[in-house]
């Protein structure tokens, strides 16, 4: 059975190498995930011990594949190492887009090319193109993504580019592989360790999403310090703000209302985001919101596009936004209330996978958390979420398909809900 993981593994890798150097094909995204989920079923009879090699030396090579190729699909991370120069000027991100003649003295050839031939550049408006998208509007990220930007560009080699970006998403991954492995052991691991969203958007894409991910990995690993981490997990990309629930799990249980819980993970994690965004606040003002804003109503929150597609199914389009929340809001209270303390990943499992499946993002590195937390819970059917993503954003916004993938993915939680359900030990009376 080891011949048969390593074999499979091997085919994946082939897979994500030629997916992370073209262009986005579905075809080639569908095959990874066929690989993935073969490999997993494979290995369920191999030996803890030996599946502990195969899960670390797997996960390290696959995420490795990602720094094999210029980023693939996703041209975030140039908006990244522009970010990060800019502060390296003595200048605030969110001061001034990067199509600001006032910055012009900081472009280069790399991220401002002088032919505008190639795929994936912007106009600018007094002429030329970026790599940087929307170069228009300023930036959107948070201050400790912003902070890690900063870092990056200062110990960047001349001529690195996107390198040093990619190789810090391979370590985060890596690092959260082996937290995941601790936590949680290999069986699960091997979830996050061979999922083709690793290598394809935390390592090749380098998507700042990986940083957050790896700080809820180690809240959920430590009981001390665990507010703090949350709260740089949301200083680093909001989402993770999905994750606070889980570690208020139970907190409204029958025993009474466990404040001092409460106030150990909100006041550290309160703590942090407000001091991380504060030299910044005194730097920009109310401009720290950046795009978020702008980006909230491009992406279509309000409710058009193909955002709540499972919703508008059974409901009118104009009620999806209104049911998502409440809906959202239904989840993370019955994970406040019955959630289990002794596994919060649970609970942040349930809201940050139910967040994708009522607002449908067009984006797959958005269910990197998702993964890692379907690594520490084992609940595996919550993977077609992140398949979900993966093909809506091959596949394209505007592509039927997405929301038929989507509409599969709340059926196959749902079903794996049923099935466990089933199997529930019935209490004696």
């Amino acid at each position: 059975m080891n011949g048969k993981v390593s074999a499979v593994l091997a085919a994946l890798a082939a897979v994500v190498a030629v997916t992370v150097s073209d262009p986005p094909v579905l075809g080639w995204y569908l095959a990874a995930w066929a690989l993935f989920a073969a490999a997993v079923w494979l290995a369920r009879r191999v030996p803890e011990r030996r599946l502990t090699v195969l899960v670390v030396a797997g996960g390290v090579a696959l995420a490795g594949i990602g720094l094999t190729a210029p980023p693939s699909s996703s041209t975030d991370s140039f908006r990244y190492a522009w970010d990060g120069r800019v502060q390296a000027a003595g200048i605030s991100p969110y001061d001034h887009p990067p199509a600001d003649p006032a910055l012009a003295g900081l472009r280069d050839d790399w991220l401002f090319p002088p032919e505008c031939g190639e795929r994936w550049l912007w106009p600018l408006p007094d002429g030329g193109c970026t790599r940087i998208n929307r170069p228009t509007v300023p930036t959107i990220y948070p201050p400790l993504a912003q902070a890690y930007f900063l870092l990056v560009h200062w110990v960047s080699p001349d001529g690195a580019r996107h390198k040093v970006l990619q190789l810090g998403g391979w370590v985060m991954a890596v690092l959260a592989l082996l937290a995941l492995v601790r936590l949680a052991g290999p069986r699960r691991a091997a979830l996050w360790a061979w999922c083709p969203a690793v290598p394809v958007e935390a390592v090749n894409n380098a998507h700042i999403d990986m940083l957050g991910v790896l700080l809820v990995v180690l809240a959920f690993s430590v009981v001390r310090g665990r507010g703090a981490l949350l709260g740089a997990a949301v200083a680093a990309k909001l989402l993770p703000a999905t994750a606070l629930p889980g570690a208020l799990s139970g907190v409204l249980g029958p025993g009474g209302f466990a404040w001092r819980r409460v106030l150990t993970v909100l006041v550290p994690a309160g703590l942090v985001v407000v001091l991380s965004y504060l030299p910044y606040v005194m730097l920009s003002g109310v401009s720290v919101a950046g795009y978020l804003p702008g980006y909230l109503q491009e992406e279509r929150y309000d409710g058009g596009g193909n955002r709540y597609a499972v919703l508008r199914l059974v409901l009118p389009d104009s009620w999806a936004p209104v049911a998502a929340v409440l809906l959202l809001a239904v989840v993370a209270l019955a994970v406040l209330r019955y959630g289990d303390t002794d596994r919060p990943w649970h609970g942040a499992l349930l809201v940050s996978g139910s967040l994708l499946l009522l607002l449908t993002p067009g984006y797959s590195w958005y269910a990197l958390l998702v993964v890692a937390l379907v690594a520490m819970d084992g609940r595996w059917e919550w993977l077609a979420t992140a398949f979900a993503g993966a093909v809506a954003y091959a596949a394209g916004p505007a592509a039927p398909g997405s929301t038929l993938v989507y509409a599969l993915a709340a059926l196959a939680v749902l079903i794996g809900w049923a099935v466990r359900r089933s199997r529930a030990p019935v209490p004696l009376s």
